[in-house]
């Protein structure tokens, strides 16, 4: 697996993660990894503790694998299918008491984050999309926002994907330089 090109070290299940968007479809993922993952998204960090999100799982196969892959667009459709599980992430943007929750999107994402860390720990990929029909994934939540569909899965060689896809799919990793990212300056 490539590591990211970091300016200093950090930790390999950070460095080695990927977002492919090759997947085995033969691989199966067990209740307990699909658990642990969700379980991870489920102790990440919240403001005030409020856990403003919803989590639809889905394994390959059943109803909500379904649902949610009629909710993606072709594109992601096309190379998404051979996933093992998805997962959505949706947020609560209102309390009990309709007082607005301004930080829930940034929650949701670290229940994201820490799922991520997670699958790439017990050896899965996830590929996070936000090509999907807000709409239409609305319907399968309960008054929450959608934010986010993974696909999770075991990566598979880059040839399987045609197109923009493979483009996609063998382009070197880059991320901005730390320089761009950071306004008020790097240590010396």
């Amino acid at each position: 697996m490539t590591r990211a090109d970091t300016s200093v070290e950090i930790h390999d299940l950070i460095a080695e993660r990927r977002s492919p968007r090759s997947l085995d479809e033969s691989a199966v993922i067990s209740n307990d990894d699909l658990v642990a993952m969700l379980e991870a998204a489920r102790w990440a960090p919240s403001a005030n503790n409020l856990q403003p999100w919803q989590l639809i799982a889905g394994k390959r196969g059943d109803e909500n694998f379904a649902a949610l892959l009629d909710c993606l667009v072709p594109f992601n459709q096309s190379w998404s299918k051979r996933a093992a599980a998805f997962v959505a992430i949706a947020g609560v943007p209102t309390q009990e008491d309709g007082k607005a929750i301004p930080t829930f999107m940034y929650d949701c994402g670290l229940a994201a984050a820490q799922l991520t860390i997670e699958a790439h720990h017990r050896g899965y990929v996830i590929h996070q999309m936000g090509g999907f029909d807000h709409e239409k994934a609305a319907a399968l939540f309960d008054g929450a926002v959608p934010i986010v569909i993974m696909a999770v899965g075991k990566q598979a060689p880059a040839d399987q994907l045609e197109g923009p896809a493979y483009d996609r799919e063998v382009a070197p990793r880059s991320r901005k330089d730390l320089s761009e990212i950071v306004i008020a300056g790097l240590p010396n």
